[in-house]
């Protein structure tokens, strides 16, 4: 199905918008994804948006704008939304160490060498800040390292059960947090930019400022005032009929069931509510997510955060040499050649072919979601497969991601 803006005031060509649809439906039809979901979003409406193909396409049920996705590392900026909240009301600062509420990860030791053997380290020159858990500098998380399978295997169900993630542990909060506590950083805090786990840390950092479960701080402080219906930990028996099968390439070819929704790891409440990965969500639920940041932290009269907040977090931190580091073992050196990295959320720094303006923020996640927020543009754009490997180390492996930005940014017209 197709959902296109009668108006002009989108300024795009619905002509050229033809195009977007039709290429988009090869993939389908080739077979290499089950369903998509597109919405575009321009000049404050919804100018464009496609459902193609299958929600399950076993059982013949075609995907539709309110089949709920998995988010997967598209968590990770609303824990960072969430967090900046506590900044602006005071109960946390940016610069801060957060031993106070983190103590396992106070009096650290550092790694010699990346590479080397753990117990080999010094003392931590300086305790590690909110700022360096909002630019995943805290000194560790996902690269390449020693490290690297042991912090792997420390990745919260379900989403480690459906990237397969070997040995994988199941712990609570505390419990996981105790774990990281014990292991040494890989970088002093600050120096390098490194995935996912501190998401997690933002996550239970949260629950202990507040005192409430992260649910329920994500759900007081952004999806609640956003109106975000679809947007949790788990799905409940009611939506299971909206939730779309994940997909994966399959051996022989073709595509493999990795994650059914009668069988689903979202079905209960995790024991650990991941905030590197664990939300579920549905188009117009993210697609208003996303507009609030577009609206300088407003939406519909309702304030998340104030402009100057949103001008901070989408603002580039990364180093001249921070960006030269690839980071993920399949990244080339080239991964932030073009762009830079703020508080949860990538900014392009250079235009690169015909696609996203300078500025242009947003971070996609590995079972395919990605989302873009183009403020020269005034353009929030979303594109939702459940497809594993469709998107590795934060970069489209799939070709439908060129194709998506470059058809859609052809068909602007004014």
């Amino acid at each position: 199905m197709n959902i296109t803006s009668n108006s002009q005031r989108s300024g795009f060509s619905q002509e050229r918008l033809g195009r977007l649809s039709k290429v988009l439906e090869g993939y389908v039809e080739r077979g290499e994804v089950s369903g998509i979901i597109t919405l575009v979003h321009r000049h404050g409406e919804l100018a464009h948006g496609d459902t193609i193909g299958w929600q399950d396409k076993e059982a013949g049920l075609p995907i539709r704008r309110d089949t709920i996705v998995r988010l997967a590392s598209m968590t990770k900026p609303i824990i960072v939304v969430a967090a900046l909240t506590l900044v602006e009301e005071g109960k946390l600062r940016l610069f801060d160490p957060v031993d106070k509420w983190l103590p396992e990860l106070g009096n650290r030791v550092v790694m010699r060498d990346p590479d080397g053997p753990p117990e080999d380290v010094y003392p931590s020159p300086r305790s590690i800040t909110l700022d360096d858990l909002l630019t995943y500098r805290p000194g560790i998380g996902w690269g390449k390292s020693r490290l690297g399978p042991s912090l792997l295997a420390l990745t919260a169900a379900p989403i480690a059960d459906v990237l397969r993630i070997p040995n994988a542990e199941q712990l609570s909060p505390d419990t996981w947090m105790a774990r990281i506590g014990e292991l040494p950083l890989v970088y002093e805090p600050g120096a390098r930019w490194l995935y996912h786990t501190a998401s997690d840390i933002l996550g239970i950092l949260m629950t202990r400022v507040t005192g409430k479960p992260l649910e329920a701080v994500l759900q007081e402080r952004v999806l609640g005032p956003l109106g975000m219906v679809d947007t949790s930990f788990v799905v409940p028996p009611e939506k299971r009929n909206r939730f779309s099968v994940l997909y994966g390439p399959a051996p022989e070819g073709g595509l493999a069931v990795l994650d059914h929704p009668q069988t689903t790891g979202w079905a209960e409440p995790p024991l650990f509510a991941s905030g590197g990965g664990g939300l579920v969500s549905s188009a117009d639920d993210y697609l208003r997510f996303a507009r609030m940041l577009l609206g300088k932290g407003v939406l519909d009269g309702v304030r998340v955060l104030s402009r100057k907040t949103v001008e901070v977090m989408t603002t580039d931190y990364l180093t001249p040499e921070q960006h030269t580091h690839a980071t993920f073992a399949m990244s080339t050196n080239e991964m932030w050649a073009n762009r830079g990295f703020g508080y949860g959320v990538q900014v392009l720094t250079k235009q690169t072919g015909l696609g996203p303006s300078v500025g242009t923020f947003g971070w996609p996640g590995g079972l395919g979601t990605a989302w873009y927020v183009d403020p020269r543009e005034d353009l929030v754009a979303l594109i939702l497969l459940q497809h594993q490997n469709a998107i590795v180390a934060a970069d489209w492996r799939s070709k439908i991601g060129d194709d998506f930005l470059t058809l859609m940014y052809q068909a602007i017209d004014d």
